[in-house]
């Protein structure tokens, strides 16, 4: 079945909403936060002890697992789901960000983007149809539109040019994208920080109706005021009626920042990127384990976590393991901090349905100090 989204709260005071995203892996309560599995794994964590972590839903990269092992490799083993052993549910993005990102680039045109890749140089076409192609083999329950992402700071021009080829090229992945009733497909708004072309990008997209809206090119360098800035005036362009995702953002401050702006859904490698890296999330802030200062701190990592981490070891553990660079630190590094993601989620929803939204914000912030 195709996703399913409807709105079961609104907040009084912000644009913020609870909500229930249906998809054929298990239903979402939204606001949700996304880990990035950007090779068919979240790194450092089993499937296993992302479901401990109360996570049901997680993000694929189409670019790298285009390069390796291969789309029609992962479609031989009965898709992406089967393929890494996940039962919950699965966004993969269109491989756009990665392409301007990673990939040396040779062309971007209308027709697509011709670049070599960051593993062997090797030379590789990818269109808004291959996009398509690419994630129906993954079968995802979400797939993403192909869109072009430029950096920041980006002139107008430049802006306007991505924003419209974004616009054409997701018409063209409609086109290309069966209507089965399956996989789910939605846009990205693009326009840089530019407002007249957020509004139109948001305008063309939402007369294509897709089942739900990214909005891409933010977290890219600029700052988070100009972000919150833009999101202030693109969010109000979508429909109430459909899931609202800000791609690539995952700092606790922003998530909440997004939350109060009406966003529904997010993703980033930062919580498992700091794991692996020895910078926790604790009630406190962060928190860089391998500091002198935690060598013989015999405390858990935050007393107000129940995670296996926290509930099991000291930070003089950690400390030692991360200076030791020893596998398991990163490992329980990550849980913790998708754990403590996980919670904050928790704590947002709830907080939603007791219409104290803006108070949990206020306090969480006093608290973390980044």
């Amino acid at each position: 079945m195709a996703i399913k989204f409807e709105v079961t709260k609104e907040c009084k005071k912000t644009k913020a909403r609870l909500g229930k995203l249906f998809t054929p892996h298990g239903t979402i309560e939204t606001p949700v936060f996304m880990p990035v599995g950007t090779q068919a794994t979240v790194k450092a964590m089993s499937p296993q002890e992302l479901e401990k972590a109360g996570i049901k839903i997680i993000l694929s990269n189409s670019y790298h697992l285009y390069l390796r092992p291969g789309h029609n490799l992962i479609a031989q083993a009965g898709g992406l789901h089967k393929f890494m052993g996940w039962g919950g549910a699965l966004l993969t993005d269109s491989g756009g960000f990665q392409v301007f990102s990673l990939g040396k680039l040779n062309k971007v045109n209308d027709e697509g983007v011709f670049f070599n890749s960051h593993l062997d140089g090797s030379k590789h076409f990818i269109s808004p149809e291959k996009a398509m192609e690419i994630q129906i083999a993954l079968g995802s329950d979400i797939a993403m539109a192909f869109d072009e992402c430029i950096p920041y700071p980006s002139g107008r021009y430049q802006a306007e040019v991505a924003a419209w080829r974004t616009v054409r090229w997701a018409k063209r992945c409609q086109e290309a994208h069966p209507d089965d009733g399956g996989q789910s497909l939605f846009g990205i708004v693009q326009g840089g920080v530019f407002r007249d072309l957020r509004i139109e990008s948001a305008r063309k997209l939402v007369e294509m109706d897709f089942l739900g809206y990214g909005i891409g090119g933010l977290s890219v360098g600029e700052p988070k005021s100009l972000m919150y800035e833009v999101l202030d005036y693109t969010v109000p362009c979508l429909p109430a009626d459909k899931p609202r995702y800000l791609m690539g953002v995952g700092a606790p401050q922003s998530i909440l920042e997004g939350v109060v702006r009406g966003v529904d859904m997010f993703d980033c490698v930062l919580p498992t990127r700091n794991g692996r890296n020895g910078s926790l999330f604790t009630s406190s802030g962060k928190l860089t384990i391998t500091n002198a200062k935690f060598k013989d701190d015999f405390t858990p990592l935050d007393q107000h976590c129940q995670c296996y981490t926290c509930q099991k070891f000291t930070r003089a553990y950690l400390h030692h393991l991360y200076r030791a660079k020893e596998m398991l630190g990163p490992i329980l590094g990550t849980i913790h901090n998708l754990y403590f993601m996980s919670n904050l989620m928790e704590g947002i929803k709830l907080a939603l349905r007791k219409d104290r939204l803006l108070e949990f914000k206020e306090e969480f912030l006093a608290n973390f100090q980044s």
